[in-house]
C-alpha cells in the first residue's frame, strides 16, 4: 500500500510528522531518500519533536555521524547522516547493528551510501520537493 503526506509549507510540517507516525506503525527502522535541501533533517527534527525529544536538542548529525536523543518517556532515537560515507564498510565501523539492533527508533539521512546493509525491515520514505516548494512524503508497506 502506498503512503503519501503532502506538506505545502513550513506551517504543516508538525501535522504531517504527526499522520507519519501514525502511519509507520511499529517501524523501528526508517531511511529518508531525498536531495540534498528537501528537507530530510527538518522532517526529522518535526518526528523527533511529536516524539517528546526537546527541540534544542536536536541538530544535523552530519559531522557526528549519530545523535541520540531522548524522548520525555526515556526512549533512545538515534539520528544518523551517512553523507559523507563512501563505503557502507564505514557504517559497520560506527556500530551500525548494534545501533539498529537496539530496538529504538534509528532516522537515517542519506541511506543510499549505505544501501546493502540496511536491514529488509527497513521502511523507506522518499521526500519529492515539488515545484512550488511543497514536499511530498511517500513511502511503500
Amino acid at each position: 500500500m502506498l503512503h503519501t503526506i503532502t506538506i505545502k509549507d513550513l506551517s504543516g510540517l508538525q501535522a504531517a510528522a504527526k499522520e507519519f507516525l501514525a502511519s509507520a506503525g511499529a517501524h523501528r527502522i526508517i531511511a529518508f531518500y531525498a536531495p540534498m535541501g528537501s528537507g530530510k533533517t527538518t522532517f526529522i527534527t518535526a518526528l523527533c519533536r511529536e516524539l517528546g525529544v526537546r527541540e534544542d536538542a536536536i541538530s544535523s548529525p552530519t559531522f557526528a555521524i549519530v545523535n541520540e536523543y531522548r524522548t520525555t518517556g526515556g526512549d533512545s532515537i538515534f539520528h544518523f547522516d551517512f553523507y559523507r560515507f563512501e563505503r557502507a564498510a564505514e557504517a559497520l565501523d560506527i556500530g551500525f547493528y548494534d545501533y539498529i539492533d537496539s530496538g529504538s527508533l534509528c532516522l537515517m539521512e542519506w541511506p543510499e551510501n549505505i544501501e546493502e546493509i540496511l536491514p529488509e525491515e527497513t521502511l523507506r520514505v522518499q521526500i519529492k520537493v515539488l515545484p512550488d516548494e511543497s514536499r511530498i512524503i511517500s513511502w511503500e508497506e
